[in-house]
């Protein structure tokens, strides 16, 4: 049995006198590492005509990463605002059709922090734009700081619920993790359901209530820490496991479709 393929989102970049498909490599690395796929980048072209449905035939599994560019507000009915860039909205026009098609499949799917976001946007619910701003809310964005591996800093606790997917993959009540994020879940979609919460009431994960297999999000970046910290590392391990048992289930069917 070949290994299976995750299917990993990118952004729209312009750099280097250039216009470039782009996902950072810690993404990629943790797949390849982490969940033991085969990481697939797919560029954000579905508002050019790209095949989404052809596109997922072919892999078993979507990871969603995280951006420095936010889901533009008006997809969640908020005016934008110039404080509230930067946009892609070519990754918009891919990723939230993307993740309504693989749950619609049982596919399984994991969402990082943009992502995250990008999960409860297209389930119809909304987002706070500067979590920062709210009365009793802490500071989630990134410290100031050159060095990546301070940016991405375990920073503070998240309280687990214990009986949904993400407590039994870890078997805690608690964990630590980082934060570097400016938008945070506000109205929370129909068909999730939280996982786990910041002290401040911050929303830090989520599932989807009626996936087939393993569909969850999170607000924190396990991806940077997969190497190095457990329950980064478990959560790929998990997602890795739902990723070849959908590979798995496939292949039968096709088998027996053949014979």
């Amino acid at each position: 049995m070949s290994a299976p393929i995750v299917l990993i989102t990118s952004d729209f970049r312009v750099f280097d006198q250039g216009r470039w498909h782009a996902t950072p490599a810690q993404y990629v690395e943790a797949v390849l590492h982490g969940s033991g796929a085969i990481p697939l980048v797919l560029p954000p072209m579905a508002g050019e005509g790209l095949d989404l449905d052809a596109v997922l035939e072919r892999v078993d599994g979507v990871l969603l990463t995280g951006s420095r560019s936010n889901v533009h507000p008006s997809l969640y009915g908020v005016e934008p605002e110039a404080k509230y860039e930067p946009y892609d909205p070519a990754r918009d026009a891919t990723t939230l059709p993307l993740i309504r098609k693989a749950i619609a499949l049982g596919m399984p799917l994991f969402a990082i922090c943009r992502g995250f976001q990008e999960l409860n946007v297209a389930l119809g619910g909304t987002l706070i734009t500067e979590v920062q701003e709210l009365d009793g809310r802490m500071d989630h964005r990134a410290p100031e700081h050159p060095e990546a591996d301070h940016r991405y800093g375990i920073r503070h606790g998240v309280k687990i619920v214990r009986e949904g997917c993400i407590g039994r993959v870890l078997g805690h009540d608690e964990i630590q993790v980082n934060s570097l994020h400016r938008q945070a879940v506000g109205e929370l979609a129909p068909g999730l359901a939280i996982e786990a919460t910041a002290a401040d009431g911050t929303i830090e994960a989520v599932r989807v209530t009626d996936a087939a297999g393993f569909a969850v999000g999170v607000q924190w970046h396990p991806e940077y820490w997969v190497r190095s910290d457990a329950p980064s590392a478990r959560l790929f391990q998990a997602f890795g496991e739902a990723v070849r048992d959908y590979a798995d289930a496939r292949s039968g069917v096709a088998k027996l479709a053949a014979e």
